[in-house]
């Protein structure tokens, strides 16, 4: 009962987050900047759309492939069109209850192939440690290439409150900062430790040791190559779409592949910090537009744009699985039988 009341809580939490985000995002828009958010969706390339859908749908189909590898050391050899279902599916829960859609996707291949699902777990743990590497890696190449523009905002950030009221840089604050992030982490390794016992600890722990344990079973599949291969292309796939949403408007048509970059960097935090990225998705990107001296209205307008497809995307597609995986499962049984007949 309690763990049904802080899945709740946890949800209405996530959810609330979001609606804040979305009234951050329009509580300061003007009759005129709306007029002009309408315009810039109503003038956009409304052909782009195509592209986006093929090559969100694909990356979820790469996707769909990174899984049935990381199912192989079990000895688990589901077919390729109910991985790619069950990930679309899950997909679609998740943006309604965060973390239900990986249940749900493990739940559904269970039912039709030769699975279990606890064991299937651990493979969602092992993809999501991986997904949070790749992550760390898109800010970083971000960092180095867009340097000049996000760069210099987050150093303009830190540079002042590492300098001193001289204006010089502070050995003292430098100091003082590094030596609190090692005592947190020292405190948060004793934590973890000694006080396993406690239900919150026991969560984190759990959380952290998932993380590492899932990057070192990495060490355990077969195809490492075509692993790495997938993990690549599905974020490439995921810049190129972001790319194609921004050339979809006219005001952003310019910014090109190193603004899809950020924008996909900063837009996957978006994701995780809602369910679906409700609000904080527009809300990041339209902050991260005005480093581009995009106007405010332009950003909305580009946020809303890209979070709406790749949310229409995952709902309609999510649907439209649905209905193949219960269609193609029940021709196979059919096959299956009269074959065995």
């Amino acid at each position: 009962m309690k763990k049904k009341i802080f899945t709740i809580f946890q949800y209405v939490f996530f959810l609330g987050l979001g609606i804040l985000f979305v009234w951050l995002t329009i509580k300061n828009i003007t009759p005129q900047q709306w007029s002009h958010i309408r315009v810039s969706i109503k003038n956009a390339r409304r052909w782009v759309i195509v592209p986006v859908v093929v090559m969100l749908l694909l990356s979820h189909y790469f996707r769909a492939l990174r899984w049935k590898i990381l199912m192989e050391p079990l000895g688990y050899h589901p077919s390729k069109f109910n991985t790619w279902a069950a990930v679309m599916i899950g997909y679609m829960v998740n943006a309604g209850v965060p973390r239900l859609g990986e249940v749900v996707k493990c739940s559904l291949l269970a039912r039709y192939e030769n699975v279990r699902t606890d064991k299937l777990i651990g493979t969602i743990v092992m993809e999501r440690a991986v997904d949070l590497v790749s992550l760390i890696l898109l800010f970083t190449i971000a960092l180095i290439f867009q340097g000049n523009i996000i760069g210099s905002y987050v150093a303009g950030l830190f540079g002042s409150f590492f300098q001193d009221p001289s204006g010089h840089t502070s050995l003292k604050k430098i100091i003082i900062t590094l030596s609190a992030i090692i005592i947190f982490f020292i405190i948060f390794y004793v934590v973890l430790k000694r006080f396993g016992h406690i239900d919150a600890v026991a969560k984190v722990k759990n959380v952290v040791k998932g993380i590492l344990h899932g990057l070192s079973s990495i060490r355990l599949i077969k195809n490492k190559g075509w692993f790495l291969f997938y993990s690549v292309l599905i974020w490439v796939l995921y810049l190129l779409s972001t790319t194609a949403g921004i050339y979809a408007l006219h005001e952003t048509e310019h910014l090109g592949f190193s603004a899809g970059l950020t924008t996909l960097a900063v837009g996957s935090v978006g994701m995780i910090v809602t369910p679906g990225g409700i609000g904080a998705y527009p809300f990041l990107v339209e902050k991260l537009m005005l480093l581009y001296n995009v106007p405010e209205e332009t950003g909305a307008a580009l946020g809303w744009l890209l979070w709406s497809a790749q949310t229409l995307i995952i709902l309609g597609g999510g649907l439209i699985f649905s209905g193949l995986f219960s269609y193609y499962n029940k021709s196979k049984k059919i096959e299956a039988r009269e074959q065995h007949t």
